[in-house]
């Protein structure tokens, strides 16, 4: 089991959404969160005044998959994430050691 952590712009979540269940992924875990990498961020002007954003708007998704899906996930992550500019994100893909259903009890991949 592995889980995929993928970090996109806002307005790709509905596409990468749509993307996941297409390779069946049933459930996901979604963070607001707010970061920078080469982006570093930009300036805005508000009321007259211009200041600097260093940390921008992205979302964070974390998915847990079998062995057997993890690169159908991440191509298609990658396919439905991709703007083409800078900033599109990030995914890092992770051992996942156990798996507990707390409502049945079950483990690992019958938890997933």
């Amino acid at each position: 089991m592995k889980m995929v952590t993928a970090v996109i712009k806002p307005f790709r979540l509905d596409d990468v959404r749509e993307a996941l269940a297409e390779v069946g992924v049933h459930g996901t875990t979604m963070t607001e969160v707010k970061g920078f990498g080469r982006q570093k961020g930009h300036t805005e002007l508000y009321r007259g005044a211009e200041y600097a954003v260093d940390f921008l708007p992205k979302v964070k998704l974390e998915i847990a998959v079998a062995d057997e899906l993890v690169d159908r996930v991440v191509e298609a992550i990658m396919e439905s994430a991709k703007t083409g500019q800078i900033g599109d994100g990030k995914i890092f893909v992770s051992p996942l050691d156990r798996v507990v259903r707390i409502r049945t009890g079950e483990t690992d991949a019958d938890a997933l």
